[in-house]
């Protein structure tokens, strides 16, 4: 479902993902408008799906997450019981930060955010122990550099 949104619906979402924590007041101020208005917005697009779960985001260093690893998977299995399978594994599993279906050779990449190399291979052993892959790299990401949930709004 499309649902068009106008400028100040987009200077709401802005002002959401940058700061969700701050209050109606300061979201009214900070786009022009009066508290009413904007709150009618921001439940009109909860309502249409745009605005969805409202989350903390938390510095996975600073709580002992200190590896990142980037997997990429490759599969010879494409029959609709192993994805099947596959998605309920990954889906289960809480390392598992994002996961996507690609086009090209590799079947799938994720992210999975743990506390060292022994954490991943453990992660490693239980997936594979789950769904049969045919090829599996895993690649250690040295730094972020840079890493958010904001779209572009602005253009």
């Amino acid at each position: 479902m499309s649902v068009r949104i106008d400028e100040t619906d987009r200077k709401i979402l802005i002002e959401m993902q940058r700061d969700a924590s701050q209050s109606l007041d300061d979201i009214a101020r900070a786009v022009g408008s009066s508290k009413t208005p904007v709150w009618n917005r921001i439940r009109k697009m909860k309502e249409a799906g745009i605005i969805g779960q409202q989350t903390v985001v938390l510095d996975p260093e600073a709580l002992g997450f200190e590896a990142c690893f980037f997997v990429l998977i490759r599969t010879s299995e494409h029959e609709a019981e192993w994805q099947k399978d596959f998605l309920r594994a990954i889906r289960a599993r809480p390392e598992v930060l994002e996961a996507h279906r690609l086009a090209g050779d590799i079947d799938y990449i994720l992210k999975v955010r743990v506390r060292n190399a022994r954490a991943y291979d453990k992660f490693y052993q239980a997936l594979i122990s789950e769904v049969r892959v045919h090829n599996v790299t895993a690649l250690l990401s040295m730094e972020e550099i840079k890493s958010t949930t904001m779209l572009p709004l602005e253009a």
